[in-house]
């Protein structure tokens, strides 16, 4: 079977030998870490990009071309940054990892901006450049354990997205290069570009998604949005006002850095050495793209809600860091999402599925009680179960030697599949405890505010029960005892009892943020914290 795939049908015979990029896209990796999910995102968003002959600078294709794709691939043109990269990321770095051509040009790099700092006592200068060095580090996202070019900043800045770069190091000194004129000469040779070790393709998967989602018939996601009940608002349910919006927010994003730290992230990177990024990066009329990869087309569904959801986030008027935090933890729940609809659309044999088909039994961080304790721990291994079988069936091309099929099915469940679901869920808290057995979900305070802030209108108000229902409706997540008890029908073939108090822990932790209004014993409200008209009152 040949899965339909958005916005061309691949055919990377290597890439469709793994049945997770079958399923689910190129591709979602163990190894890409929460920070770089959004990075790699906004990478894509920020940086010009091709489709055909058409050439474009906005945060997303217009949804002219969204909706008369014709099966062609898109591609886009990430910065290197190496100098930044250098600036700020050796003197941290590993001390085996620093190649002597880094160190030269990294203390040309300190010496031409110690000319460009205009004071006359020169220990002054020295305190600057330190000062400016401290700062850029403090913006280190991830790889601190890598090589200098191997990491990343978080992305607060335009000035900081850049793409990926390995250092070859074994070849650099096979060939005795002691000349750092000599790596950029040869690029491709001494930095590989093209491995996306750690920019593994996800954040180009989740952006495909939204493109994907937003150009589809607005009849259809009308439908498909009262049939859920999602209650999304008239406008959200209009693909063309999202496009518009999420456009304009994705755009405005950058805006909240002060324009002071982009400007000289910029110079370091471009003006103390205007050679390195025109090799790294082509001249600005002829630029390196490079070809992003593909979504599963059916996945519109949970991309529209994830374009939802990065439009409240963005919207409202939240700390920056703070707001990119969450951006990072709503990406990386968008991963869960994914692979678990994917491969329960897979199971039920159906194109579509209103919603998370799914139960996923959330139990308090504290939970004695054993009984939602081990239904719980039974939904994470049912989502396991799913995924992993998902990979298994008939569906998927498989090779038909057992021991090659065996090996390639143990590979992506390691690195794609199972494995990459309880990882990534360990790693955001959804899932405790990180070692050990008797894994089940929880919440933390970032997974509580996330979820508050994409669900809650700006300007609205949600009953507990309300605010319950959605997150059942849009995440697969229950908590009370009537969402316990349906997920046991659907985990063990029957219900549960459970006394009414089962969800008091979700109250408590909602109030203790600072999120719940009580009205009445019997009601309560939730108000999204972030609500912008609120602020500016």
């Amino acid at each position: 079977m040949t899965f339909k795939a958005f916005p061309y049908t691949p055919d990377d015979v290597k890439a469709l030998q793994n049945p997770a990029i079958q399923l689910y896209g190129n591709r979602l990796f163990s190894d890409q870490t929460v920070s770089e999910l959004l990075s790699e995102f906004l990478l894509m968003a920020f940086s010009p990009k091709q489709a055909g002959r058409a050439t474009f600078e906005t945060a997303l294709p217009s949804l002219e071309q969204l909706c008369t794709w014709d099966n062609t691939p898109l591609k886009y043109a990430p910065k290197t940054r190496l100098n930044l990269k250098l600036f700020s990321f050796l003197g941290a770095s590993r001390l085996d990892s620093r190649h002597q051509t880094h160190r030269d040009h990294h203390k040309l790099l300190i010496e031409k901006l110690h000319s460009q700092i205009q004071v006359e006592d020169l220990e002054h200068k020295q305190d600057i450049i330190r000062t400016i060095e401290n700062l850029f580090l403090g913006f280190q996202g991830a790889g601190s354990g890598r090589t200098w070019c191997a990491q990343s900043f978080l992305p607060i800045s335009s000035g900081f997205l850049s793409g990926e770069s390995i250092w070859k190091e074994t070849k650099a000194d096979r060939d005795n290069v002691n000349d750092w004129s000599e790596l950029i000469e040869k690029r491709s040779s001494y930095f590989d570009m093209n491995q996306h070790l750690f920019f593994a393709r996800g954040g180009e998967l989740l952006y495909l998604q939204v493109c994907n989602a937003l150009r589809q018939p607005y009849r259809r996601i009308a439908t498909w949005c009262q049939d859920g009940a999602f209650q999304l608002s008239a406008d959200e349910q209009n693909p063309k006002w999202l496009h518009s919006q999420l456009n304009e927010a994705l755009l405005n994003l950058m805006n909240f850095c002060p324009d002071t730290l982009t400007a000289l992230a910029e110079f370091i990177d471009t003006r103390l050495d205007p050679v390195t990024p025109e090799s790294m990066d082509g001249p600005e009329s002829n630029r390196r793209f490079v070809f992003a990869g593909w979504c599963n087309a059916e996945s519109w569904q949970e991309g529209y809600l994830f374009a939802v959801d990065l439009l409240r986030l963005m919207q409202s008027n939240i700390d920056v860091m703070e707001r990119i935090y969450l951006l990072e933890t709503a990406c990386s729940m968008q991963v869960l999402r994914t692979l678990a609809m994917q491969s329960m659309r897979l199971m039920n044999g159906t194109k579509s599925c209103i919603g998370p088909d799914y139960r996923l039994a959330v139990s308090a961080p504290e939970e004695n009680r054993p009984v939602i304790r081990r239904l719980s721990q039974q939904s994470v291994k049912a989502v396991e179960k799913i995924i992993f079988q998902s990979l298994r069936s008939n569906a998927i091309n498989l090779p038909e030697d057992e021991g090659e099929r065996n090996k390639k099915l143990k590979h992506a469940d390691r690195y794609y599949g199972s494995k990459l679901f309880v990882g990534l869920s360990k790693r955001l808290g959804f899932v405790v405890p990180k070692r050990g057995s008797g894994a089940r979900f929880v919440l933390n305070e970032q997974l509580l505010r996330l979820l508050v802030v994409t669900t809650v209108p700006v300007g609205g108000r949600l009953t507990f029960d309300t605010f319950k229902e959605l997150l059942e409706r849009r995440h697969g997540l229950v908590f009370d005892a009537k969402g316990l008890d349906r997920a046991s029908e659907r985990l063990c073939g029957k219900g549960i009892y459970l006394p009414a108090d089962t969800d008091q822990w979700l109250q408590e932790m909602l109030e203790a943020a600072g999120f719940l209004i009580h009205l009445s014993d019997s009601c309560a409200l939730i108000h999204n914290p972030a609500d912008d008209r609120e602020e500016d009152q």
